[in-house]
């Protein structure tokens, strides 16, 4: 039991924390998605997790259907924090390989960083609301997913 807790401990702190500077984003992503460090290690594995994070959902919808300038429209309100929309599976694109944790993979959404921890995803869904253009948005905590192809 001890083991098995120390071997969990031990792949969240491995875990690398995301990029959440829309004009630092880290390499091997697209611009819709939250990108993290990627190993460079060379070993083969069918997917890698970033650390947890906490996200402001602005919207949901379809899948596939939320659009690249509806992102962009979104991340100009909100310029020091990355705003991102699951695409995975999307665009008939192999390549579009992101996808995100506590989200049901049958919607797409839009979403905006929120930081590390529960206060600062409250400050951010303050920050969201005063818009006035959001009005169902909430708080999840996730994790982004690179699935090799």
């Amino acid at each position: 039991m001890l083991a098995a807790i120390l071997l969990a401990a031990a792949a969240t702190a491995a875990q690398p924390a995301v990029c959440p500077d829309p004009a630092s984003p880290c390499a091997g992503f697209r611009a819709h998605d939250l990108s993290f460090p990627l190993p460079k290690d060379g070993v083969a594995r069918a997917e890698v997790r970033s650390a947890p994070f906490y996200a402001v959902v602005l919207v949901s919808g379809k899948r596939c259907r939320l659009t690249e300038p509806q992102r962009l429209e979104a991340q100009a309100m909100f310029p020091g924090s990355k705003v991102f929309s699951a695409r995975f599976g999307c665009d008939d694109d192999p390549e579009n390989n992101v996808s995100y944790t506590n989200v049901d993979p049958r919607a797409g959404f839009l979403a905006v960083h929120a930081g590390a921890d529960r206060a600062a995803a409250q400050a951010m869904l303050e920050r969201v609301k005063a818009t006035g253009r959001f009005p169902g948005a909430n708080i999840r905590q996730m994790q982004a997913v690179f699935v090799h192809p």
